[in-house]
């Protein structure tokens, strides 16, 4: 069944503050385990004999956040593991307050884990495109008049954003999240370093596949390290900074590329990811801890088994599969789930469509900045910070709007991942709008900054799609946000690799103006469907018989 419930991650603690204070004369015998909306109930009935200053109900936002985080969490957890009460044999949390489970651990190791990963979420996708400025070069240093081959020196690193999340997102739902960032980061850097040294042109482009493949870690697997660090119902600001990663990432990448290129050469652009690259690695080994409690619960239980020499212990999340079996499931999900689930398919196809455009865009800057308004290279490499100044406006609106929503939804007693949609629905028509903008603004050759605010509009629709889609799916998938987001991220890239491609030859054919309309068009047709998944998403989910 697709519903939330069935997805929902292990209950990682809950709070019992959601009623403040009760007359102890009258109530101790009933509080213990009669839940908020039974309490006020209860109170109701008792109001002849209870004074209305022995009772007080609780409207305070954070007692409603405690009160829904316990509720999301338990409830998840009863379902699941409901066939266990009562056997001894069962190994949990020390409790709700268990300093082992990552939704426990203090604010600033919590912090200290969100940046690390949008840190190197953020420098994963700058070095998909650093290289497209310095295209001219490497083709003048190889000798290469074709310029598919051009072109391909950045998409395939965008086909390996596709390829690498179907491996590295069920091995971390089988070993965690720790080991496949310490590996992954170490094979980029190698492959940065190759890179740099690549003797030819063909030698680059496989190169720069086996990179992307390693540098889609964060992007497959940091939606869920977020879910297990984060609880529902304040997990949609970090959510907002993670996803900032893929879409800043790439807009920086050629502002960094274009003076860079000039002054020292294209092999000194990869010296340069390497070096970031490099020290953001090297403080996830010193401060990066294992998140996932499903692997983290394994472990105590081997070390209980080993103490106790009681071999029928098992994990509390134990499904009871062998390895066999447990590695087939794992490796099929992201597929099974794109394949299978019309949310996770319809919501990516949008997505992707939408990311695609970023990069196809990026095959225009040159051309208009260049042309129609006689840009130089490091100035042209300057026009991208339109989309990085609509990025941030969007990353605003729904840091302000998401958590808020969910709570304000949530005071009914319901907490749907559906109302993470809501600033999707309200901004999904930037896209077309910011299209339309930037293309016939072009063609005419208005202003310079009408186009830059054109993308700026652009940029907006970008980043809520894409933070508003990983983190329906985070909450909607929990225990398994990483395949869910590793299926996003796998049709997102196919995207991001492929439009660019047929770019050139759109534009030759349409022109600049009506090219970007048909690309608007698309995207209008598509603004529709957050709406329908806000609306009807529940209903598709719980209707559902897929299971993963």
């Amino acid at each position: 069944m697709e519903d939330a419930k069935a997805f929902s991650a292990p209950v990682t603690g809950f709070n019992d503050s959601s009623v403040s204070v009760f007359s102890k004369s009258n109530l101790d015998s009933e509080a213990g385990d009669i839940e908020l909306n039974e309490l006020q109930d209860h109170s109701e009935r008792k109001a002849d004999n209870i004074s209305t200053d022995q009772i007080e109900l609780v409207p305070k936002k954070a007692d409603l956040e405690a009160n829904v985080s316990a509720s999301s969490q338990t409830s998840g957890r009863d379902q699941k593991n409901e066939d266990q009460v009562g056997d001894s044999n069962t190994v949990d949390w020390d409790g709700p307050d268990d300093p082992k489970n990552p939704m426990n651990w203090p604010a600033w190791k919590v912090k200290t884990h969100i940046f690390l990963v949008s840190a190197i979420t953020f420098i994963s996708p700058l070095g998909s495109s650093i290289l497209a400025t310095g295209i001219p070069q490497i083709m003048a240093e190889f000798r290469s008049t074709n310029e598919e081959l051009g072109s391909l020196v950045v998409s395939i690193y965008l086909l390996g954003f596709a390829a690498g999340p179907l491996v590295i997102a069920p091995l971390s739902e089988m070993y965690g999240r720790l080991p496949l960032y310490h590996s992954c980061n170490t094979i980029f850097a190698a492959f940065t370093v190759a890179c740099a040294l690549a003797p030819s042109m063909n030698s680059l482009i496989g190169l720069r596949f086996l990179q992307g493949c390693a540098g889609s870690a964060p992007l497959a697997i940091g939606g869920g390290t977020i879910s297990d660090l984060i609880p529902q119902e304040r997990r949609g600001k970090y959510m907002g900074i993670y996803a900032l990663g893929p879409t800043l990432g790439p807009i920086f990448g050629p502002v960094a590329g274009g003076f860079l290129t000039g002054a020292k050469g294209w092999r000194w652009l990869m010296w340069l990811l390497l070096m970031i690259e490099g020290s953001i690695t090297l403080m996830n080994f010193v401060f990066m801890r294992e998140t996932y409690g499903v692997v983290i619960m394994a472990r105590k239980t081997r070390a209980l088994q080993l103490k106790t020499g009681n071999k029928a212990l098992r994990s509390v999340f134990d499904q009871g599969l062998t390895t066999r079996q447990l590695w087939r499931n794992t490796l099929i999900r992201p597929i099974k789930m794109l394949v299978f689930s019309p949310i996770i398919f319809l919501l990516s196809l949008f997505m992707a469509v939408v990311y695609g455009y970023l990069y196809l865009l990026f095959t225009t800057f040159p051309v208009v900045f260049g042309t129609y308004y006689h840009f130089s290279i490091g100035i042209t490499g300057l026009v991208y910070l339109g989309l990085g100044v609509g990025n941030i406006i969007g990353l605003v609106i729904f840091g302000v709007f998401s958590d808020k929503i969910l709570l304000a939804k949530a005071a009914s007693g319901e907490l749907k991942p559906e109302y993470r949609l809501i600033p999707m629905v309200w901004t999904a028509f930037t896209v077309p709008i910011g299209l339309f903008l930037y293309g016939w603004s072009a063609r005419y050759a208005i202003h310079w900054i009408v186009p830059i605010i054109g993308t700026g509009f652009f940029g907006i629709g970008l980043l809520v799609t894409l933070v508003c889609t990983l983190t329906y799916m985070v909450d909607a998938f929990t225990e398994y946000a990483a395949s869910a987001t590793a299926a996003n991220a796998v049709m997102r890239s196919i995207f991001g690799a492929t439009l660019p491609l047929a770019g050139p030859k759109m534009y030759q054919a349409l022109g600049i103006g009506w090219g970007n309309s048909l690309l608007a068009f698309i995207a209008l047709a598509g603004c529709p469907i957050p709406w329908i998944f806000y609306k009807y998403g529940e209903r598709i989910r719980k209707s559902s018989k897929a299971t993963y």
